[in-house]
């Protein structure tokens, strides 16, 4: 559930084994109350940090923040909530002083590494950004990410650091993704509004149920709410990372991790884990617009050991480039699967319906006889109804 909770019912236990982490922290942990940042809360997390990296793991933080500095600075000239334009220069703003705030409670040095849905969306640039992180953590130094809020509208009105965090942990090959909120755990329901709600202390698969318990965002600073946290926790588990969900409010919860002990709740990872290529192509945003095929082709794909040929193609929607990460849909409009198109829109448009024989003969040039070879390709398959909830 969205909001700060007493904890009621919560017992300790064991957190997961790991050596590298990604650490994602709310707005809502950095926002003072008459605006700006404040350590009050980011001290406890930055220690937990420096006990790690003595006991020799490795940990990557994800910060939220940059907007809230921003408008601190500006106070009564900051722009109105609403305008998104306004809210990418109140990010630029404001990054200078969120990463001012983790190198003064950090004394190792601390690196600023900016992401945009292209960077995870291109494959070169996602394979450079995850050697980017790699060779930080190689040289003991403190990574914080976040969202390049400032260059792109789409991602800062509809992307979230939650997801953001759940696939840095994929890229950096992490073992656990921690998520510090106002939220000490996931609760059966909303406990502001129900005596009743009791938290949950390990979810051992995310089923509609479970799903269905999440709120909204339960702050005016931050953007997400527990929905976006247990997406971050999906994603996360498909590529084999459990996420733990925990109060960074709460300094002695945030000194028990480094003990090795959860004050919260517990989301296992997938049983396998899957092959890193795959689950970028799975997770990773799309480019806009898609591939539309009939039902011959659609059918082939769910099989998943098919390549998507020009035939069985019906119309491709957007301007994607060659080499970008595209859906592929049925007539229905229901995703089947994504993959990296070997074609732009253009040229696939030209192709749509036609054998692959004839590719050169219609563009004069050929990359070859599938528009998305399967070894580019994964399947969009329906949640697994799965497992179940330890209380």
């Amino acid at each position: 559930m969205s909001g700060t909770s007493s904890g009621r019912g919560l017992r300790a236990q064991p957190l997961p084994s790991w050596k590298r982490a990604v650490l994602k922290v709310g707005s809502n942990l950095l926002a003072a109350d008459g605006g700006g940042l404040t350590a009050r809360h980011a001290s406890a997390l930055a220690g937990f940090v420096a006990a790690s990296h003595a006991a020799g793991r490795q940990v990557v933080l994800v910060s939220s923040g940059a907007v809230a500095a921003g408008r601190a600075l500006l106070r009564e000239h900051a722009p109105a909530a609403g305008d998104l334009a306004a809210r990418q220069a109140l990010a630029a703003l404001g990054q200078a002083p969120m990463i001012a705030l983790w190198q003064s409670l950090s004394a190792r040095p601390v690196a600023q590494v900016l992401l945009t849905h292209d960077d995870l969306r291109n494959r070169r640039r996602y394979l450079n950004a995850r050697a980017t992180l790699r060779g930080l953590l190689a040289l003991d130094v403190l990574p914080v990410v976040n969202e390049n809020d400032t260059v792109a509208v789409d991602e800062l009105k509809l992307g979230d650091n939650d997801n953001l965090a759940a696939i840095v942990a994929a890229l950096v090959d992490a073992d656990l993704l921690l998520v510090a909120s106002d939220i000490d755990a996931l609760y059966s329901a909303d406990p502001r509004r129900d005596p009743a709600a009791v938290p949950l202390a390990r979810v051992a698969s995310l089923t509609p149920d479970i799903l269905a318990m999440a709120g909204g965002s339960g702050s005016t600073v931050g953007t997400g709410g527990m929905r976006t946290k247990l997406e971050a926790a999906t994603k996360a588990a498909a590529a084999g990372i459990p996420t733990v969900l925990f109060s960074g409010r709460d300094a002695a919860t945030v000194a028990a991790l480094a003990e090795g002990c959860l004050h919260g709740t517990l989301i296992d990872a997938a049983a396998t884990r899957m092959q890193a290529r795959k689950y970028w192509l799975r997770h990773a945003p799309a480019a806009p617009g898609c591939i539309r095929v009939d039902a011959g082709a659609a059918l082939a794909l769910a099989g998943g050991r098919a390549s998507l040929l020009p035939g069985g193609i019906a119309a491709a929607e957007g301007e994607f480039q060659r080499g970008d990460l595209v859906e592929i849909r049925d007539a229905g409009g229901t995703a089947v699967a994504r993959g990296l198109s070997q074609y732009a829109a253009t040229e696939v448009r030209r192709l749509a319906g036609r054998h692959s024989r004839d590719i050169e003969a219609v563009l004069g040039y050929t990359y070859g006889h599938e528009i998305v070879h399967r070894d580019d390709l994964v399947t969009v398959l329906p949640a697994e109804i799965a497992g179940g909830v330890e209380a």
